[in-house]
């Protein structure tokens, strides 16, 4: 690994002129007054001046608009700090509103006061995630779905409408564009250290967000519209986030002496990790993460270009190409298709890990959402803040030398390496799949129990022998998986009862299933198996709210002739459809433990297969559609299960499926 001593910085000589020194390459004043109004109005006018276009296209020269608007800057720096928090808040709390984030934005100017570097670094990832979110807002007045690009966000023709094209390009100058300053990007992105960010700009940001208040102010009073803000994304199911114990002091202090010690940190970031282990214990989860993900992004980055040969790639890119990001990082293969090394080095449960609570869909995408504003920091759960700073831990622990190896082996460091190595994925499709199922098992497991004497009192509920026929059925199918099964779950006495338990399908739903780089057709087949499952799910929902009601309408006489007798019927169906739902939940999992299998089927055997899952499908959609309280369709719903039945049983004599393939 290259040594983490060796690196000064991680911006290319470029970029680092740009944001380091382009900006301070004229030493003349500015006057404050030519900006701001007497009652401390933006003058837009004046600050777009200082924007420049190329002639060629009339584009946005950033070189020569950056080297004009640094004293800009300085000015707006000076005049802020200048302020007392008081005459701040007095003269521009009103104009942050629209941003749905005043206390921020107050909290950012109390930071410009004492100039820490990691504080105006943090300072600056916050006021940028919270003004793209605030902007998005904006564009909801007048577009349809918001861009997701900051970049794509900033060049609208719907914000231009508002704010005017020469206001947003003023932005672009500092944020949203890799031509200019893109200080968001080289930020949160964690390329930046600490000192390499001019206080100024982020005194620039600040003022100007205050200035696009003014400019809505207007534009909403001659529109009468509504500016309304978007709800923040909620967390919900912490639980299920729930990988490593929960982080004690003594814990946070062995963090602290790994940070100083381990190869994993660029010692140039060494602030930034103690910044965000100070944040954790003093209870700001927010403020933790946020500066806690760039430096694992730094931390993975200086991995993979050593892993991968390509050292290069630890600096930030020119304007022209990638960035790595944890998005290359993270991918099986480099831009040339060779096979990316990282995932090797770091191990399965850690690329799980970062998969999980980065990329999956169905996770927490933590960065993606802090970096884009769509969390509440006020009420970020400490939960999340947790995991992140464990497994930060231990990623500091793997990389270190070897004579630190008491660290590794210490009491209260032990518990997180060993959480670290068994982690397994929680949010992948396929670990989403095996939630369903066990929750839907759970739900089937709900279905009111009604009293004997009830269903024994009730006339020719006996007579109809369809169900019994049924199960029959299901317990040929069941014997003809039994090979398939672990043999602790098969008792051939009576397969249906007590073969289609919640036990089996726990026993194999534990059965560990490799959810890294999952080729296409596995994934194809996951989402139809979810599919069936989610209408299982329904279908048990649905005969357990309307068996309760019948139930108590019957008790109380209030159901009428033809309602009785549809509720007969509706009580045979319930014999069968518990086990023929359980029967599906069981093929759905023993399916899905030999998921990896499908690869090996030929294009029409996987046809087949897949024609045969969507009849599966079919089925379950249909049932759906009988058990409603709309349509009460019983013995249709009998019929229907016993052509599925014999479908199922027909597939499995044409050895289709995949679990007769791993015989």
């Amino acid at each position: 690994m290259t040594s983490s001593d060796s690196v000064t910085t991680c911006l290319s000589p470029p970029v680092h002129y740009m944001i380091c020194k382009l900006g301070f390459e004229k030493k003349n004043t500015y006057d404050i007054n030519n900006i701001l109004s007497e009652n401390g109005e933006v003058r837009w006018q004046a600050v777009a001046e200082h924007v420049y276009y190329l002639e060629s296209d009339q584009s946005v020269d950033f070189i020569k608009s950056i080297r004009s608007l640094g004293p800009v800057c300085e000015s707006v720096n000076s005049h802020l700090r200048s302020l007392t928090k008081e005459q701040f808040v007095f003269q521009y709390a009103l104009w942050f509103r629209w941003t749905n984030c005043t206390e921020l934005f107050i909290e950012v100017f109390n930071v410009l006061q004492y100039m820490q570097t990691t504080e105006v670094a943090l300072g600056l990832m916050k006021l940028t995630s919270c003004l793209e979110r605030a902007l998005g807002d904006v564009y909801l007045l007048i577009g349809k779905d918001c861009p997701f690009l900051l970049r794509d966000l900033l060049a609208s023709e719907q914000l231009a409408v508002v704010f005017g094209k020469a206001v947003m390009n003023v932005l672009r100058v500092f944020f949203g564009s890799p031509y200019g300053l893109n200080l968001r990007n080289v930020l949160w992105h964690g390329f930046a250290a600490p000192q390499e960010i001019p206080v100024k700009y982020c005194a620039m940001l600040l003022l100007l967000t205050a200035g696009l208040g003014q400019l809505l102010q207007t534009y909403l009073l001659q529109t009468e519209c509504i500016l309304v803000h978007r709800p923040y994304v909620i967390f919900v199911n912490l639980d299920e986030l729930d990988a490593f114990p929960d982080l004690n002091h003594e814990m946070l202090s062995i963090a602290e002496e790994l940070v100083k010690l381990s190869s994993f940190v660029l010692k140039t970031m060494l602030p930034f990790w103690m910044a965000a282990l100070t944040a954790f214990k003093q209870s700001r989860y927010a403020d933790c993460v946020i500066l806690l993900l760039p430096q694992l992004e730094v931390g993975l980055r200086l991995l993979f270009t050593t892993t991968n040969k390509c050292p290069n790639r630890l600096l930030t890119a020119e304007s022209s190409a990638l960035y790595t990001t944890f998005d290359e990082m993270l991918a099986k293969c480099l831009d040339n298709e060779v096979i990316n090394q990282l995932p090797a080095v770091l191990g399965e449960p850690a690329m799980e890990f970062l998969w999980d609570f980065l990329n999956h869909q169905e996770g927490p995408r933590i960065r993606d959402r802090l970096s884009h504003g769509e969390i509440d920091l006020e009420a970020f759960p400490r939960e999340v803040a947790n995991q992140i700073v464990a497994f930060a831990i231990t990623l500091l622990c793997k990389f270190s030398d070897e004579d630190m190896l008491a660290f590794k082996e210490h009491v209260v460091i032990k518990p997180l390496m060993n959480c670290a190595s068994r982690y397994r994925s929680r949010f992948h499709p396929i670990s989403r799949l095996k939630t369903q199922v066990l929750e839907c098992m759970k739900s089937i497991h709900l279905w009111p129990e009604l009293p004997e004497e009830h269903v024994q009192t009730i006339k020719g509920l006996d007579v109809n022998t369809e169900a019994s026929t049924l199960i029959l059925m299901i317990s040929e199918i069941v014997s003809q998986w039994q090979q398939y099964m672990p043999q602790n779950c098969y008792s051939s006495e009576d397969p249906v009862s007590s073969v289609l338990t919640e036990r089996l399908l726990i026993e194999l739903c534990d059965v560990r299933i490799c959810t890294l780089y999952s080729p296409r057709p596995v994934l194809e087949i996951v989402v139809i198996l979810r599919q069936i499952s989610t209408q299982c799910h329904q279908v048990s929902e649905q005969v357990t709210a309307s068996t309760e009601s019948r139930y108590k309408q019957w008790v109380n006489r209030t159901l009428r002739s033809r309602q009785r007798h549809n509720y007969l019927r509706m009580l045979n169906s319930i014999k069968f459809l518990p086990p023929v739902l359980r029967l599906i939940l069981v093929l759905i999992t023993l399916e899905l433990v030999n998921i990896h299998l499908v690869c090996k089927k030929n294009p029409s055997d996987y046809l087949q297969y897949l024609k045969f899952l969507k009849s599966v499908l079919q089925y379950t959609e249909n049932l759906v559609t009988y058990t409603s309280p709309e349509k009460n369709k019983w013995d249709e719903t009998m019929e229907l299960t016993k052509k599925a039945l014999m479908k199922i049983k027909k597939n499995g004599d044409r050895k289709l499926m995949l679990m007769q393939l791993a015989a």
